[in-house]
């Protein structure tokens, strides 16, 4: 599934479409091991040697996790996972998110996020589950933008992005609120001020 091309924003051409699952395993598998050390600290809570990597990429190939993934110039560099729910012992849904170095800052994480959650809704989930490692600070600002409440524990912060009340913030963001308030505030002016010149002027006395 191709969601947006990117070309514009930079030189090189890029996209971002979901993987299939068997096919384009060596795709996720490369841009995994491509992260630096830091990276991959931050994406796995941990640092974890490359065939930990291979490993894990063979797992996500087998067990229906979802990938979607951002191109640039035909190699993966920004890659958003959403793990089913039959994985996690609480059956709530896991999403990850790992970009490379070098595609930083250009907006992929938040695009990546926001297709995700769409999926994840298409799917029917309510909520969904974010971990990430006490120190990735562009991942828990991320998540928080999105409505994840955080929770540190053990050296990572955990947290639940609720979708359904995503849905009902969509249908009225905060800016209908102060409006609607504002209009409110208005009429209410309006009412009083009229009742003052009916009194002043004695229009508003029985006969």
């Amino acid at each position: 599934m191709h969601y947006r091309d990117f070309v514009g924003r930079t030189r090189a051409r890029s996209h971002v479409r979901t993987l299939s699952q068997h096919e384009e395993l060596p795709l996720l598998r490369d841009h995994l091991l491509r992260l630096d050390r830091a990276s991959r600290h931050d994406r796995f809570h941990g640092y974890m040697d490359d065939s930990f990597i291979e490993r894990y990429a063979e797992k996500c190939a087998d067990d229906g996790t979802i990938i979607i993934a951002y191109f640039e110039d035909g190699m993966v560099r920004g890659a958003a996972e959403l793990h089913p729910p039959e994985q996690s012992p609480d059956l709530l849904p896991e999403i990850a998110f790992s970009v490379e170095k070098s595609v930083r800052r250009r907006g992929v994480g938040s695009f990546l996020f926001r297709q995700l959650i769409a999926v994840a809704r298409a799917k029917g989930y309510r909520s969904l589950r974010i971990t990430t490692g006490a120190h990735n600070e562009a991942m828990r600002a991320l998540a928080k933008k999105f409505g994840a409440n955080l929770t540190f524990r053990q050296g990572e912060s955990t947290g639940t992005i609720d979708l359904i009340e995503q849905n009902q913030s969509k249908a009225a963001p905060a800016g209908f609120e102060a409006t609607l308030a504002a209009a409110r505030t208005i009429a209410n002016f309006n009412r009083a001020y009229w009742r003052m010149l009916l009194r002043i002027y004695g229009w508003g006395r029985a006969a």
